[in-house]
């Protein structure tokens, strides 16, 4: 009987690598999208697909409601695929920040765009507010990527290194997984492995610690 093939090793970056990326970047017109993919772990289409109508910034919060993804040659935009993707994710102060100041610099953008503007009601857009094709958005990550010196990964790697940094930090994996979007715990649990077994060693010295009434971890 074959035995079934291992899972490949997930492609990530380490918060070190994340936060170059991101301080290399401070200046892009859409650095709160690259900012929102780092601290939410949210999806190329359900970035391309966010709505201001699903933004509110004074609660802290954006709902996945929509995705903008390739079918063949064509772009569409549709609902999440299963209820878990349908999610509000709570967001930081600071990539609160970063959509207000985005928020800011579109209505400058639509302003100089005069009547050529388009309202398509998304929170990323071309400067004159018409939607930007996946591809291409994929390819300006690559590009500013290389330009920060970084390790190649893909745009959706942003998504594992985000799972991988939170799993690793101690965040439970049923909270993860509701960020994530999975359709189940178990989904998460399977992917981030890696992550999940030096979170396990952490548990087991802090475990040890509390029962022999040491710190086992200085031994």
């Amino acid at each position: 009987m074959c035995q079934p093939s291992p899972a490949p090793k997930l492609q990530v970056w380490s918060p070190d690598q994340t936060r170059t990326f991101q301080e290399s970047v401070a200046g892009d017109r859409l650095f709160a999208a690259w900012l929102l993919a780092a601290t939410t772990g949210m999806r190329r289409g359900e970035l391309l697909g966010l709505r201001w109508i699903d933004v509110d910034l004074d609660s802290g919060g954006v709902r996945i409601a929509q995705a903008r993804v390739r079918a063949g040659n064509r772009v569409v935009a549709g609902e999440p695929k299963t209820a878990r993707g349908r999610r509000t994710i709570a967001l930081d102060p600071a990539t609160v920040a970063a959509l207000r100041q985005h928020r800011k610099r579109r209505a400058e953008e639509q302003l100089l765009a005069g009547p050529s503007s388009v309202d398509s009601g998304l929170v990323f857009t071309m400067p004159d507010g018409s939607p930007i094709h996946p591809n291409r958005f994929s390819l300006w990550f690559q590009t500013r990527a290389r330009a920060a010196s970084l390790p190649t990964i893909r745009l959706h790697d942003m998504r594992h290194s985000y799972a991988t940094a939170g799993l690793a930090a101690g965040v439970p994996p049923k909270v993860m997984s509701e960020r994530l979007g999975h359709a189940t715990v178990a989904f998460t649990l399977d992917t981030y492995t890696s992550a999940l077994r030096a979170l396990e060693k952490s548990a087991a010295e802090v475990v040890a610690g509390l029962i022999l009434g040491t710190d086992v971890s200085k031994q």
